[in-house]
């Protein structure tokens, strides 16, 4: 989280997986890894075997082919829609984490769910109190949000998105909004943005990419990345 999202989520090579492998590299028996890239529909895309380093590099490129849509252009504004297995913003997040990385400066994502009607079912109370804050926030605040769950945390910081702390206001990089069954009192307690769901015709998104204007119809399963992404996209 405190690495962010953009700069992890679709890579290869990364600090994280430096770590799984050290602290693999200090079991000292002979491994073995089967590793499977799995499509949407889940049928079977490859199986590679090998030590664990050399399986889950070749899955990995296969990956980067099978769960990666690339996209040319940033858009400035995003209609994010959450399928009905995303029943609260805790997994609709998913929405946000795997779009940020097309989302240009300053743009707008809308999370479309009329069905969401909880922040979390697990989580909602501490969600609640911390809100949805870039970590670059919650860094600055640490004396004031050290004490609950890093895990929430993590999960504030991925759906708000990258941002900066200037003069002790901050400033997100997106602009999150969320157009489900939650309340525009609770939205704006949590810090996200509220759109009216019944205000918005999906089709009006539609076919509009020329124009800076994403429709994803069933977001958060799909990873989507720019074919030259900015520096904050990159490891």
């Amino acid at each position: 989280a405190v690495i962010s999202n953009p700069k992890i989520n679709g890579h290869k090579w990364t600090s994280v997986r430096k770590v799984v492998d050290r602290a693999g590299g200090m079991v000292n028996v002979e491994k073995r890894c089967f590793a499977m890239v799995v499509r949407p529909d889940k049928s079977l895309a490859g199986l590679f075997f090998g030590t664990p380093e050399s399986a889950w590099e070749a899955a990995v490129d296969l990956s980067d082919k099978t769960h990666i849509i690339y996209k040319d252009q940033p858009f400035h504004t995003i209609l994010s829609c959450a399928p009905p297995m995303y029943d609260d913003v805790w997994v609709g997040g998913k929405c946000m984490y795997k779009l940020e990385p097309v989302l240009a400066d300053g743009g707008e994502l809308i999370i479309y769910g009329p069905h969401i009607n909880s922040i979390s079912h697990t989580h909602d109370a501490g969600l609640t109190e911390i809100g949805y804050h870039c970590s670059a926030w919650l860094l600055e605040n640490w004396s004031k949000y050290k004490d609950y769950p890093w895990g929430l945390l993590a999960h504030s910081s991925h759906v708000k998105g990258i941002g900066k702390v200037i003069d002790g206001v901050e400033k997100p990089r997106a602009n999150v909004t969320l157009a489900t069954g939650i309340s525009p009192e609770i939205c704006s307690q949590i810090n996200l943005g509220y759109r009216d769901h019944n205000s918005i015709n999906i089709e009006d998104y539609a076919d509009r990419e020329e124009e800076g204007i994403l429709l994803v119809r069933k977001a958060g399963e799909m990873l989507y990345r720019l074919e030259d992404p900015p520096n904050w996209a990159l490891p």
